[in-house]
């Protein structure tokens, strides 16, 4: 048996009566405009995890930028932080472009002219902390604080550039230069991430440094951006599971609209979106998986996993964090899918749409003069298939699941290496069943969930060790899939025309 040494939470192979099941931490990984950060060098937010409560606070951060197709993270601040109505957040994103690295090669040069002493440059990838402004010829270079000072207007995307008074620049031409972070130059591989023998993390594998720094137990990740890439999918999916060697998580990621082996075949029909789901295996109980895209109003494009995991966390923060509530049916800011640029596809109702959730994908579709999400399934889930266990049908059951084991190994890990007194024993089930009945209570779990210490799975030689295991039975609530009335037809209504309406 492997040595064990700490609280730790295991799913149980399932019987049909029953299934074994922390608040929601999203951590998204993908390209952030840091370099639109003074000082970002300085401020670690390069392969580690970083926390943002608002569009404020990203832009402080990691940076802000529209162009979501170069910098992936900003398309989640927007879900979270920028997409109408109250925000929802914080979540956690972990940047993999270094502008150190992944810049362009060659220097910028940008012309400009003071008026009223002050000059702007329209850019959302310059390095801010490489700015420099020089005199029309080149010859001279200001200096900063001396002769001007340096902003970047995030609202706009501009670099704000304002002469000092008693400074050497004047109205006029003048040039401004600066080094380019380049996102076309980070690669699967970087969102992927390693970690090295001297202890330095990178891409997904920064996960790690979530708890270990900042002791935030993480429980839906997603790559918008990326995730259609295999690699980075069955990363995220491998990532997820048992994250420190105790946290587990939901894995929210896309199917592409574009065939990421050639690069060139469109994914832009549910069959063909279906077909490559398969081919590529995206199946695990631990993933959603989400197609299309789709548009909001101001054109912005959006991964439906990022609006899955938008969704998600507003719901949760509904019902105390506890996460039993599927995000299908809910609202999203959007106003119609997306099949690629030239694609013809119109898009799908909901009825058609039911073909995509039938073998476990999501999506988005128009419903009572709103768009919502639409699919509650894991990616594992197919209609067609006995086989598939049926923990895994609902991603939200799975959800608790993972909330049962998260939040044991949150409550009972301060007690390891403590006596393991008989008191102690009962103490854990007394809790434990205290945990399961609130579940109940609140709706998220059905019938009488159990937790037991029983003689069967401890033997005497496991205790001799010190390794004590308790067998939980939960019954995870269902979502109301669908509701069907049966209306029948009779003719005996017809005998009110000769019924005595004196009577």
């Amino acid at each position: 048996m492997a040595y064990k040494h700490g609280a730790y939470g295991l799913l149980d192979d399932s019987v049909v009566q029953r299934v074994v099941e922390s608040a929601t931490v999203p951590v998204y990984f993908g390209t952030a405009p840091v370099g639109l950060v003074r000082g970002y060098s300085e401020m670690d937010v390069v392969n580690v995890p970083v926390r943002i409560s608002s569009l404020a606070d990203a832009r402080a951060k990691v940076g802000y930028s529209t162009d979501f197709g170069g910098f992936t993270l900003c398309e989640a601040i927007a879900a979270h932080f920028d997409s109408g109505g109250e925000g929802v957040g914080p979540i956690y994103v972990v940047n993999v472009l270094d502008p150190a690295v992944h810049r362009a090669s060659a220097e910028s040069e940008k012309d400009v002219s003071f008026v009223a002493g002050r000059a702007e440059v329209a850019t959302d990838t310059a390095v801010i902390d490489t700015v420099a402004v020089k005199d029309s010829t080149g010859s001279t270079t200001y200096v900063e604080g001396a002769d001007y000072a340096l902003d970047y207007d995030a609202v706009n995307g501009r670099l704000v550039i304002t002469a000092v008074d008693g400074g050497d620049i004047e109205d006029g031409a003048a040039k401004v230069t600066y080094s380019e972070m380049d996102p076309d130059a980070v690669d699967a591989e970087d969102v992927i991430g390693t970690v090295t023998s001297d202890g330095q993390y990178s891409g997904i594998q920064s996960l790690a440094l979530l708890w270990q720094e900042q002791f935030v137990v993480p429980n839906l990740l997603a790559a918008p951006g990326w995730s259609q890439d295999p690699d980075v999918y069955e990363a995220l999916v491998a990532a997820s599971q048992s994250v420190n060697g105790h946290w587990n998580s939901i894995v929210a990621a896309d199917l592409p609209l574009v065939d990421p082996s050639d690069g060139s075949t469109m994914i832009d029909t549910i069959a063909k979106a279906l077909a490559w789901k398969a081919r590529s295996n995206y199946s695990s109980e631990r993933c959603v998986a989400c197609w299309p895209m789709a548009e909001d109003a101001d054109g912005r494009l959006f991964h439906v996993s990022t609006l899955f995991v938008a969704a998600s966390q507003r719901v949760d923060q509904s019902h105390d964090g506890v996460p039993f509530e599927s995000p299908s049916n809910k609202a999203v800011p959007v106003t119609r899918q997306f099949f690629g640029d030239n694609a013809k596809n119109r898009g799908f109702d909901q009825q058609t749409a039911n073909s995509l959730n039938e073998k476990g994908v999501t999506t988005v579709v128009g419903w009572a003069g709103e768009w919502v999400l639409w699919g509650p399934h894991t990616a594992a889930y197919d209609a067609d298939n006995p086989s598939v266990d049926p923990r895994s049908y609902f991603a939200a059951n799975m959800r608790v699941l993972f909330d049962i084991t998260n939040n044991f190994q949150l409550r009972w890990g301060p007690e390891i290496d403590s006596p393991m007194t008989r008191a102690l024993k009962d103490r854990i089930v007394n809790a434990e069943q205290e945990q399961l009945d609130r579940f109940v209570t609140m709706g998220a779990l059905i019938g009488e969930p159990t937790i037991e210490f029983l003689v069967e799975g401890n033997d005497t030689t496991q205790l001799m060790r010190g390794d004590f295991v308790w067998d939980a039975e939960a019954t995870p609530t269902p979502p109301l899939k669908s509701a069907t009335i049966r209306v029948a037809y009779t003719d005996a209504g017809f005998a009110a025309y000769f019924e005595d309406g004196d009577e």
